[in-house]
């Protein structure tokens, strides 16, 4: 074959490309020189697959037509043309060649058409895909069912459109498209028809046609391919043929095409020589077998309906199992009776092993049928067991009545030829199936031999193919099967028909045994025999068949029965017809006429005017079918439409019921002259209702779930971009001011008169005094910032600070000038500077606080702190303290002297006083030694302030002693110090110099958890840095404040006071925005849901979050249940989802700016500045203006790095956008604790969410429950009502919530589904409200276990079966039944033995029990009118007992990841299908021992909960785990006492290096350790900080090694500190910290090791981390790579 092809496909004169039906026959090049496949290895080695691709496809493009089909082409550019070909004539050649036609001409008028390929199976789709991209370089796809087309919508389509000029395609998939208007055949230019012969009946071809070619105004060209156009069974006349060409050349409104002069096509296409084999007739009779058969059969068909006649409970569902299991042993005696008649008692018993070894495998009744949707998860019915269990006995008991007459030795008898012929004359083998092995021994070349044998049923290509492995002459064949892919038991998956195809393709296989699923299309390569084991029906079949044969010389074998003249004449008609055929195609006159029109047949249709989709009476059946699977199930309900029909004189009349969930129930539909059509009629009508009931969208697809319009109208809410509403995405935003603090009255002449509230503060600590000030603003603040009381934390003790107002005080321009100089000296000379400029950069020193100070104030922060007069004056309410005012107004008079421009009179300004006594000269003033301690100093310098200790032993001549500045090393004396840096000369170098305690930067101290976390490092480093905190000063530098201590300690206290009254005042902002007036909703829950976890304050958003969460979830779902009574529950479920989601709740709070009133860092003092103040931490704004989101993989913008956290002057900074939707959230849940579900509500209306209920609405409900038909008997519910504590109203609301879908069967038109999405949310809101109020004191991720704990199915399932409320539920399934009785057994039998429940795995009730429990909550919220406190006084006992955090259990996969984060370890899952369950392997490395458990469930979460539960027991045994909440920290120090502190390598990460996510983590295949320890790991390190770590702690993840522990301690530096000047203030770096590692590898070894000496602990761990690494290099385990 392969020497035929190259001179068939050569390149030039006679030689020309060829193409047949595949692709693989399109990939053969033009001749041995330019064909890639004949190419050198060395040449391959040169070139990567990508230029492969393109050199091929250049060469694939440079083909050259033959004759024939350029006389075809040339035909089909000028009209529609039926190429009728032999099989291997290359066809799609000729279509491609069409395609680059048409392509041209649509690219030169710039159309927007497209070009359609179809062909009637998925793999010809693929195949002929993949031969137009090789042959064009159009944009091609393809397009079929399992791609999930079927679901796409309009815009899915036009994007297909937009991308891709040539659509491949199965006709279905664009029947489909053209009935909903997605495409439309206007657009199309041309369209292709593959195997173009099935344009018969009512296959989509003949649909596509009819309905949309012929009533097309722009009818696209049309091309199709045949080899075949005649497919009925024989011919009786040539007339009949004709006919045939003529109704298909009709239909599809063309002219058959075929070559006349064959020689060419004789030389390019070999022909396969035909050969009558004839077998024997059969000998041997099994009659009266088929008779025992049979009835054994009907024994057990009978055992069927006893045991469906046994059940107690009669539902339909029973009556389906039954019906389907009778069928299915039915069929199953057909296929063995088959068998035996037709390949003989051999394969009779094989057939029966085949059905055996399926049942044992999966089952008997899965997976197949009609009702393996109902029946799918349903393998613990009762019914499904026991009708399995009759089928085996069956199948068995039949093997046993086979094996009877299959004598002792069977096996050694087929092992010689001699042993086959007897047992043909036995009838083991049929004569039929021993003349098909003759065959196959007669083949010359058994290794090279490609055979296929085509049958026609599936169980017959099974069954000879596991015969012949009992043959044992036949041992030298390598044999398989080839079937369809539907959903009978014979069947094989796509994947299983690909990768046989493949093995035959590649000479694995050299028989397969084949059905007529590989006559059309399939390539099947060098097959040099086709043997029709049975005869074709068909001319088609013949014809495709013969077809398979390529090579030259190839044979097609026909098995004949020797006398049988039915089949003789059958292939004497075939063979007549095929000659008719061609000769009837090749006279007629190649212009002959055919109708220009087609006669359109009159079609019942629904048209949509806006779109012009439709519905046909033909296609409105699958239609109807299609939204009834759109609609709510579960595994005891398949929703689907019922039909009944009414005979009418000479027609019917057809009455379609809908599920209980649809928008309507019941349709009766127009009379029609038989039932097919009175169905198709009321489908219609049922459509088109549908579709005006907003049921089906405008393009007449089960509507989609988008949000309802009217309630984000006003929101203009646009999902913009990815990740909105995640922790992926970043954005930069603005802060909100606070519009209170502004102010103008700075430079006022007049008298300013301004808010006074005063400061008071108290210290828990004797002794401690902080002066009284008065908080001076131009607007009244906020009730409750004015009336503040708060706790200040200081690192040992506490201060109370409390606000109160005090009234308007009013301030003349002196004394506004003096106060604005004292606050801007102390609070620069504090927490700033007082000068600007110096000499390293070159600028002269300016002193700051000038005349001119409108650089300094900023009208948008504007107020004054003022000292109080411990003195005042009993008939002022508030006095200013103005004597310590003036004292700093006047030392800033005398700063601006000494600093002014003209310094001549430095000298006479400073103090020239001549030392003596016990004096002590300070710079303008001299005072006693004694008063000198505490005393506020200004050092005139620094422009620093301190307080005074004690006089010291050192003089200006004295050693200098400055602690760490190593540039200042080379001073000798503090004179020389202060002469050489500072320029000043000591006029009293004598006298001795002061001992100063500088002033600190300010501390958060807002939280106690800053407090407390920073104790311990306080107290350890409480002697290095007393002595590294004291300053000596010459006196003669320092200026008195007269200020006294208790004054300046105020200080300290400002930032964070002030921060948390500004916050205050911004929440009562926004609560100005939201303008909610019937209740005063305090700012301090407003500034809890702006606060993040990321602030580290005693309070955040989380808890309202979650509350908020869960009343928004409430009101959008009252809402959505009232206003659309005609959505189902999967509606309002995607409704209420659409609006709640995350995404949606950042573009409604990104709409009102909710962004800039976030708190999402820890206040930092050092940032704070006051009135007055000079930053001295500037951080000028780089934020990039246009790109305002990142993320993860987000590094870079504008060419500069992305630096999360960095600050902004402008107050620009980057928040989650998570962060945003969780602070809307949080805003509700305030909101709601504030004043209930009305003040919520007005949140919602601010935020343009239009969720309003009204009572008309509630009428409207109750109303239309209680038209339902009360289908229980009434004392029933009233048994269930004195169950409940509450007597309904309305009756029928109960019956709804207790009447599953399944009870269609009884004439149900309700279901509960829609009361269960309602009951949903008021469970949730009712426990989430109960858990919030009752636990103040329990954290948010807590609160998150507890709701989590008790808002599940799993609960209320639990509960339904406690109080018995399954007794009460309507429905029609005997699966349910069994279910529910099952899960309530293993309940009532929970007490049994722990372990034996441990071993069994979690059991999970049905989720209809838990449905039921919702369902009645909803049923009661509309009876009592949305009465929310009714609902819980009804449900707070049934719920009872609710989980405590006492009681409260994690589940055990958490808790086991909780344990091995907290200690270091790892844990490894993976998880594989087991039949209908899944097992789930854990593995947890600990030190010495690996842990390995199997767990098992019915899906992944309880595998792994069980896997983990029996891991938790392991470490309970080894004393490692606590068995009852053994995730919560604190237990663990109250048993076992505070463990020694030692910091593993996660718990020692950066702040900034996030370690991978747990579930991220355990879901991905991790290297086994054994694997990795075989050779090194390679470990890449970044140097930079916190990169060993990071690498260190990744490798042991890898390896599942355990964490590293780090100790870190204080060691004296490396280099001691040079001494220095003492002016200043020294930092605590005169030591630094040295870490030690220790590693535990697994079984092996301890590591410890040292690292070196750093200036924090986290570089010292990276130090000791990299010196890890390198040691596990030299150790041979890892190979450090640094990047």
């Amino acid at each position: 074959m392969e020497e035929e092809e190259a001179a068939a496909l050569g390149g030039g004169g006679d030689q020309a490309m060829a193409a047949a039906d595949s692709v693989a026959e399109a990939d053969v090049a033009a001749d041995v020189n330019m064909n890639p496949l004949k190419r050198s290895s060395e040449s391959f080695a040169k070139e990567d697959e990508a230029d492969i691709l393109k050199r091929q496809k250049r060469e694939h493009q440079d083909f050259t037509p033959r004759r024939y089909q350029r006389d075809v082409y040339e035909v089909a550019v000028h009209r529609n043309t039926i190429a009728m070909l032999d099989t291997g004539a290359g066809k799609t050649m000729i279509a491609v060649m069409l395609i680059r036609h048409f392509a041209k001409i649509i690219k030169a008028n710039n159309d927007r058409k497209f070009i359609i390929f179809l062909a009637p199976t998925v793999q010809l789709v693929t195949q002929q895909c993949e031969v137009i991209k090789g042959y064009t370089d159009l944009e091609v796809e393809h397009y079929h069912g399992a791609k999930g087309v079927d679901q796409w919508k309009a815009h899915s389509w036009q994007e297909q459109l937009s991308k891709y000029q040539v659509m491949v395609m199965t006709p279905q998939v664009l029947l489909h498209a053209l009935r909903q208007a997605f495409l439309i055949l206007d657009t199309v230019s041309l369209i292709i028809f593959d195997e173009c012969h099935h344009a018969t009946g009512n296959h989509p071809y003949t649909r596509i046609m009819k309905e949309f070619y012929h009533r097309s105004e722009h009818k696209p060209n049309v091309f199709g391919m045949t080899a075949s156009p005649v497919i009925r069974k024989g011919v009786s006349s040539d007339s009949d043929c004709e006919n045939q060409l003529s109704e298909l050349e009709n239909l599809l409104d063309a002219k058959i095409y075929t070559v006349v002069d064959r020689e060419e096509i004789e030389l390019c296409v070999p022909s396969a020589k035909e050969v009558n084999r004839f077998y024997e007739p059969k000998t041997v009779s099994f009659e009266d077998l088929s008779e025992e058969l049979g009835t054994l059969c009907t024994k057990y068909d009978e055992l069927i309906e006893q045991l469906k006649n046994r059940l107690k409970n009669q539902y339909k569902d029973a009556d389906e199992i039954t019906k389907e299991s009778r069928r299915r042993l039915s069929n199953s005696l057909a296929k063995i009776c088959y068998c035996l008649e037709d390949v003989g008692l051999l394969c009779a018993s094989e057939a029966i092993k085949i059905c055996i070894e399926r049942g044992q495998r999966k089952g008997w009744l899965k997976g197949g049928s009609d009702t393996r949707d109902q029946q799918s998860d349903a393998n613990g019915s009762i019914l499904f067991a026991e009708n399995s269990v009759i089928h085996m006995k069956f199948f068995e008991e039949a093997l046993r009545v086979i094996n009877k007459r299959l004598q002792p030795g069977t096996d050694a008898l087929l092992s010689s030829e001699s042993g086959c012929v007897d047992a043909t004359k036995m009838g083991y083998i049929s004569p039929k199936l021993y003349e098909l092995f003759q065959i196959f021994l007669s083949f010359s070349d058994f290794d090279h031999v490609r055979c296929l044998i085509f049958v026609d049923r599936k169980i017959t290509a099974r069954v000879i193919e596991r015969a012949m492995r009992k043959i044992g002459c036949l041992s030298c064949f390598r044999v398989s099967f080839l079937t369809g892919g539907n959903s009978s038991m014979d069947s094989l998956t796509p994947k299983m028909q690909k990768d046989t195809l493949d093995s035959f393709r590649s000479g694995k296989v050299n028989l397969l045994f084949t059905t007529d699923v590989a006559e059309e299309g399939i390539h099947v390569p060098d097959c040099s025999c086709v043997v029709r084991f049975d005869l074709p029906r068909t001319t088609r079949s013949y014809v495709q068949s013969c077809g398979r044969a390529r090579q030259k010389d190839s044979q097609y074998i026909l098995m004949i029965e020797r006398g049988n003249e039915k089949q003789n004449d059958l292939i004497s008609a075939i063979r007549k017809s095929k000659t008719s055929m061609v000769q009837i195609a090749s006279n007629r006159e190649p212009e002959d006429p055919h109708p220009s029109f087609f006669p359109n047949e009159e079609i019942n249709e629904y048209v949509v005017g806006t779109t012009g989709a439709k519905i046909t009476a033909d296609s409105s059946i699958s239609v109807l079918y299609q939204y009834c699977e759109k609609l709510p199930k579960d595994k005891y309900f398949t929703p689907r439409p019922t039909f009944q029909f009414t005979p009418y004189g000479d027609g019917f009349e057809c009455t379609v019921t809908l599920p209980p969930n649809a928008a309507f129930q019941l349709l009766v539909g127009p009379k029609a002259r038989n039932m097919q059509k009175a169905k198709q009629l009321v489908c219609l009508d049922a459509c088109k209702k549908l579709h005006q009931l907003g049921a089906l969208d405008d393009y007449l697809s089960p509507s989609g779930e988008d949000p309802p319009l009217e309630i984000l109208s006003k929101a203009n809410v646009c999902i913009s971009g990815a990740g909105a509403g995640t922790t992926k995405r970043k954005e930069l935003h603005g802060t909100t001011r606070v519009l209170a603090m502004s102010g103008t009255w700075a430079s006022d002449i007049s008298v300013t008169k301004l808010e006074g509230y005063m400061m008071n503060f108290i210290c828990d600590q004797v002794g401690q005094k902080y002066s009284d000030f008065v908080l001076l603003i131009d607007a009244c603040i906020a009730k409750e910032a004015a009336t503040l009381n708060i706790d200040l934390y200081l690192h040992d003790k506490m201060v109370k600070a409390s606000v109160s107002p005090c009234g308007p005080l009013e301030l003349d321009a002196c004394q506004m000038e003096k106060a604005k100089l004292f606050q801007g000296l102390l609070f620069n000379g504090l927490f700033g500077k007082l000068f600007k400029g110096s000499k390293a950069s070159n600028t002269p020193r300016e002193f700051i606080l000038k005349k001119d100070d409108t650089l300094l104030w900023n009208n948008e922060n504007m107020y004054l702190l003022l000292p109080v007069d411990p003195n005042p004056d009993p008939h002022k309410s508030v006095c200013i303290n103005w004597s310590v005012i003036d004292t700093a107004a006047t030392t800033v008079g005398l700063m601006r002297t000494i600093y002014s421009e003209d310094k001549g009179n430095l000298i006479e300004m400073l103090n020239t006083d001549i030392n003596g006594g016990d004096y002590i000269h300070l710079a303008n003033k001299s005072c006693k030694t004694d008063d000198i301690r505490n005393m506020v100093v200004l050092a005139l310098h620094t422009g620093k302030i301190y307080t005074a200790l004690y006089v010291a032993d050192l003089y200006a001549y004295s050693t200098f002693d400055g602690a760490s500045d190593k540039k200042e090393s080379e001073f000798q004396t503090f004179a020389e110090y202060f002469e050489k840096k500072y320029s000043i000369i000591l006029r009293h170098p004598s006298q001795p110099l002061l001992v100063l305690k500088p002033s600190h930067n300010p501390h958060n101290l807002l939280s106690s958890k800053n407090r407390d976390e920073g104790n311990g490092v306080e107290k350890k480093n409480k002697g290095t840095s007393y002595i590294n905190s004291r300053v000596h000063m010459p006196p003669e530098l320092l200026i008195p404040l007269d200020l006294p201590v208790d004054i300046l300690r105020a200080f300290y206290l400002f930032p964070s006071l002030m921060h948390r009254i500004e916050s205050l005042m911004l929440a009562s902002q926004l609560r100005s925005e939201i303008a909610y007036t019937d209740s005063d909703i305090s700012s301090f829950l407003i500034l809890e849901a702006l606060t993040t976890l990321r602030c580290c304050e005693d309070f955040s958003m989380e808890r309202l979050e979650l509350l908020g969460d869960s009343v928004l979830k409430y009101v959008v779902s009252c809402h959505l249940f009232l206003t659309f009574s005609n959505k189902h529950e999967g509606q309002l479920s995607s409704m209420r989802q659409e609006i709640i989601c995350n995404a949606t709740l950042y573009e409604l709070g990104i709409e009102r700016k909710i962004q800039g009133y976030i708190r999402d860092a820890a206040f930092d003092p050092r940032r704070w500045l006051a009135p007055g103040q000079l930053s001295i931490r500037p951080c000028p704004c780089e934020c990039p203006e246009n790109s305002k989101v990142v993320t993860e993989d987000t590094r870079v913008i504008n060419g500069k790095p992305i630096i999360i956290g960095k600050p902004c002057d402008k107050g620009h900074r980057w928040i989650c956008s998570k962060t945003i939707s969780d602070c809307v959230e949080a805003m509700i849940g305030a909101y709601y604790v504030g004043g209930g579900l009305r003040a919520a509500l007005a949140v919602l209306r601010w935020l343009q969410i239009d969720v309003e209920i009204e009572e008309d609405l509630i009428m409207k409900a109750i109303s239309s429950a209680s038209m339902h038909t009360y289908l229980p008997k009434v004392d029933v519910f009233e048994l269930l009502e004195a169950k409940l504590g509450y007597a309904f109203l309305v009756k029928s609301l109960l019956v709804e919530a207790l009447t599953h879908p399944s009870h269609q069967d009884s004439g149900a038109t309700y279901c509960y589904q829609r009361l269960e999405f309602l009951g949903d949310a008021v469970l949730d809101i009712l426990i989430t409200r109960h858990l919030f109020f009752t636990h103040k004191d329990t954290d948010e991720g807590q609160l998150t276990d507890l709701r989590s704990a008790s808002v599940n199915n799993e609960n209320f399932a639990q509960v339904a079966a406690k109080h018995k409320l399954h007794h009460f539920l309507q429905h029609s399934s005997g699966l349910l039944l069994d279910q529910i009785t099952e899960y309530v057994n293993s309940l009532e039998g929970s007490s049994m033995d722990k372990a034996s429940l441990l071993s069994n795995g979690p059991s999970r009730g049905p989720k209809v029990l838990g449905d039921i429990v919702e369902s009645i909550a909803g049923a009661i919220l509309i009876d009592t009118k949305l009465d929310l406190d009714v609902v819980w006084r009804v449900f707070k006992p049934l719920l009872s007992p609710i989980v405590t955090p006492e009681n409260l259990e994690l589940p055990p996969f958490r808790e086991l990841c909780e344990w091995s984060d907290r200690h270091g370890y790892f844990v490894r899952f993976k998880c594989e299908n087991r039949g209908d369950n899944v097992m789930a392997v854990l593995d947890l490395q600990l030190k010495d021992v690996l842990l390995v458990r199997q767990g098992c469930g019915k899906n992944k979460v309880d595998a792994k909960a069980h896997a983990a539960s029996l891991l938790l027991k392991d470490l309970e045994g080894k004393g490692l785990l606590i068995p009852k909440n053994s995730s919560r920290m604190e237990q663990l120090e109250k048993r076992c006492g505070s463990p020694k502190r030692c910091n593993n390598l996660l718990n020692a990460m950066d702040t900034q290096i996030t370690a991978p996510s747990r579930q991220k983590e355990l879901t991905e295949s991790s290297i086994a350790p054994s694997s990795l320890l075989d050779e090194p790991l390679i470990v890449k390190v970044r140097l930079s900080k916190g990169g060993p770590r990071v690498s260190l702690f990744e490798s042991c993840k890898k390896l599942q090694w355990p964490m590293p522990t780090f100790e870190s301690q204080k060691v004296e530096p490396s280099t001691p500190p040079s001494s220095g000047g003492s002016s200043q203030k020294a930092t605590p770096q005169g030591f630094a910290f040295a870490s030690t590692i220790t590693l535990h590898i697994p079984n092996d070894d301890v590591i410890s090791l040292m690292g070196e000496g750093r200036q924090d602990k986290k570089s010292s761990q990276d130090s000791a981390a990299l010196l890890m690494l390198y040691e596990l290099q030299r150790r041979g385990r890892f190979h450090v790579q640094e990047v």
